[in-house]
């Protein structure tokens, strides 16, 4: 399996280990982003750290011939240009949002994207959902809404900017699994565009609302600090694995599973982010909030799992 085996053959194996390695991937660079993000406040530089790393890494690999690429194209950079848009609105409003809510609530507000691509679905003439579908995405609604009231370090701005996330989430990820199937793009080709296409915007972000110079200034003051640049480095690589590992699952399998996966891996997040990086402080009302939200999720995944095994079952018969 080559990295580039998105756009040929999609294997059983390669759909599992795609879906795993997000799923990994995604829990580790919540806690990472948390973790900078606690000494480090300048989230958009953040991000134009890990796209200018991701846009290196990868020209400097098709230069030795490391990776396939079949080079840039204007006409295919325009077209990408959408999905770059989303992609760095849902990254900045998500990093935004965790410098005000914790771990547990984040997970908990994220898993309402399935409910969002649910209705991209059925607005883009997909159909209407399952009724267990339906009721798993509402059971996953509510815990929200249940958590929220007995969250202590409840902060409007952090969870306005969570709710925006999910949105910008929600539209990008259907735009990867569209632009991968209609013009054969593999998972690093579309990390490539959308990591150049990202540069130009977020510099733009970044002056105009006053965080540069600032964010170089603090930047250049902690390069002393072992920890920090270990945290900064370990964000930059995870940036890098985290894109790769999203773009790879959508393309081979789909947004749908992209968010399922999202949802399962949540489980674990919301456990560990009680104990870590500063905790929560817990409420009766916030556990069984966030129970119910695990419940929904995990409900949600089982209802889609049993949805696409049922669809499949009469053309294994032709």
């Amino acid at each position: 399996m080559t990295v580039d085996s998105a756009a040929g053959e999609v294997t059983p194996m390669l759909s599992l280990v795609a879906a795993l390695s997000y799923g990994v991937a995604s829990m580790a660079m919540v806690f990472i982003n948390k973790a900078i993000l606690m000494q480090y406040a300048y989230s958009m530089t953040l991000l134009i750290l890990q796209q200018l790393a991701t846009t290196l890494l990868i020209y400097f690999g098709q230069v030795m011939g490391l990776s396939k690429g079949k080079g840039f194209n204007m006409v295919t950079a325009k077209k990408l240009l959408p999905i770059s848009l989303f992609y760095n609105a849902n990254v900045a409003f998500a990093l935004a949002s965790l410098k005000g809510v914790n771990i547990p609530m984040y997970i908990a507000i994220k898993r309402l994207t399935p409910l969002a691509v649910l209705v991209a679905g059925i607005l883009r003439g997909k159909g209407k959902p399952s009724k267990q579908v339906a009721l798993a995405v509402l059971c996953t609604a509510a815990g929200v809404l249940v958590a929220a009231l007995g969250d202590f370090s409840f902060d409007l701005i952090g969870y306005s900017m969570a709710l925006t996330s999910v949105f910008f989430q929600t539209m990008y990820l259907v735009l990867v699994e569209k632009s991968g199937a209609e013009d054969g793009l593999s998972s690093i080709e579309l990390m490539y565009y959308n990591s150049l296409l990202s540069l130009p915007f977020l510099l733009f972000v970044i002056i105009a609302t006053g965080e540069f110079p600032n964010s170089l200034s603090m930047l250049s003051s902690k390069a002393n600090s072992i920890g920090f640049l270990v945290i900064l480095v370990l964000s930059l690589v995870m940036g890098i694995v985290l894109n790769f590992t999203m773009f790879l699952c959508t393309i081979v399998n789909s947004a749908l599973t992209t968010t399922i996966v999202g949802v399962l891996k949540g489980v674990g997040s919301t456990t560990l982010g009680f104990f870590l990086l500063g905790g929560v402080q817990v409420h009766s009302l916030n556990v069984t909030g966030l129970v119910i939200n695990t419940i929904g999720g995990i409900w949600y995944s089982y209802a889609k799992y049993q949805q696409k095994k049922r669809s499949h079952k009469p053309a294994s018969r032709v």
